[in-house]
């Protein structure tokens, strides 16, 4: 009889993640079924998703609250689908804050189903507790990074680190003839390629391109064959496109995974969104910066809450600055316009990013195996066992 894997996952990102994850078990083991929630990556391998995750996808304190009483309605719409079904193992990826209140009403409910989390909540960040109630909620932890266990297993939660999907989800597009690419969305072949990525949800965009488009118009005067190209989601595309309406700077929007990381091979330099976004820029050799905000008064939240020094992922890993990053109340438009022109005009020191980024992007694969097959064996294992 073939087993059932209820996925669950609220992000693009994770998303992504999945779509990887369920391949791996469908090569282990060709009769899985899957059921839950999930994006759009996971549907073009025939996922059905209880709902449109772009519903509940959105970051911040003060901005979660007008979603509240949907993302209350979803919450219980999954926990009843879970009791009808009674999967054989439930996944949850990422988007711990949902995913956290879920399994506690799982818990409540007695709901006795072995329970795997992918992507470790940022214990390490802030919020140093969830270590110790997601060794309550689950069975089973698996880590992106390799120093992640420890702050789980010391309360008790089996952990496994399978390494970072970015290092599979970005080789196929490592070989792709980007003449084409340039081809397909009327990019120069020469010029200098700016990539702006404002994130994969509407909130950021909103809040992140218009700064974006300010230090754009500001790198136009010192590149004259300036050429903008800003990856996006089929979910956001259009709002994308409107606000760059107006953007005087010859630009294009692809959509799709592969175009992206095109795109990113392309580009001469990228501003971006802090996320992992950060790893796939390193993986495909384009020299970056990050920027994130919230409104002023998470800013000010986040500020008290945020115990890491660093905010990108590269930087974390290696606990020193190497990707610029201009977060929070210094995410400005003239310290991003300054630094991204630095880089620009000496492509020499951006290369030099690269490669010290690239040193450590290499920690993130585990050893013989494919992240996705790690993580696969993972959730199997805790299936029949």
């Amino acid at each position: 009889m073939s087993k059932l894997a209820y996925i669950v996952t609220g992000e693009p990102s994770g998303d992504i993640l999945a779509s990887r994850l369920m391949q791996a078990l469908r090569q282990q083991q060709p009769d899985i079924c899957f059921a839950g929630m999930g994006g759009e990556t996971m549907a073009e391998l025939g996922f059905e998703s209880l709902f449109d995750i772009s519903e509940i996808s959105v970051m911040g304190f003060w901005e979660v609250l007008p979603r509240l009483p949907l993302i209350a309605k979803r919450l219980r719409q999954v926990v009843a689908d879970i009791e009808r079904r009674r999967p054989d193992v439930i996944v949850t990826i990422d988007s711990w804050g949902f995913v956290s209140v879920l399994l506690g009403r799982l818990q409540r409910r007695k709901v006795d189903i072995p329970k795997v989390n992918y992507v470790a909540p940022q214990v390490w960040a802030w919020k140093k507790g969830r270590a110790r109630t997601a060794a309550k909620l689950l069975d089973r932890l698996m880590t992106l990074w390799p120093y992640e266990p420890p702050y789980f297993e010391k309360y008790g939660l089996r952990c496994d680190f399978v390494g970072h999907p970015v290092v599979e989800n970005t080789a196929a597009a490592l070989n792709d003839d980007l003449t084409d690419f340039k081809r397909r969305h009327g990019i120069p072949s020469g010029g200098t390629l700016l990539c702006l990525l404002p994130g994969s949800r509407s909130h950021e965009v909103k809040r992140l391109l218009p700064i974006f488009k300010n230090v754009t118009a500001r790198l136009s005067e010192h590149f004259p064959d300036l050429f903008v190209v800003i990856p996006s989601v089929a979910a956001i595309a259009d709002e994308v496109r409107r606000t760059l309406a107006d953007m005087p700077t010859p630009h294009c929007v692809p959509v799709g995974q592969r175009e992206r990381y095109n795109a990113f091979r392309a580009s001469s330099f990228a501003i971006a969104a802090s996320g992992t976004v950060t790893l796939e820029l390193t993986a495909c050799g384009a020299p970056h910066l990050i920027a994130y905000t919230f409104n002023p008064i998470t800013n000010r939240i986040a500020d008290k809450l945020v115990t890491s020094k660093y905010a990108n992922l590269i930087n974390i890993l290696a606990d020193r600055f190497i990707i610029p990053e201009f977060t929070l109340s210094r995410c400005r438009e003239d310290l991003i316009y300054q630094k991204a022109l630095e880089l620009m005009l000496h492509p020499d020191r951006a290369q030099e990013q690269v490669a010290q980024a690239q040193q450590y992007f290499s920690l993130l694969k585990p050893p013989n195996m494919l992240p996705s097959e790690k993580a696969a064996a993972v959730v199997l294992e805790t299936l029949y066992n």
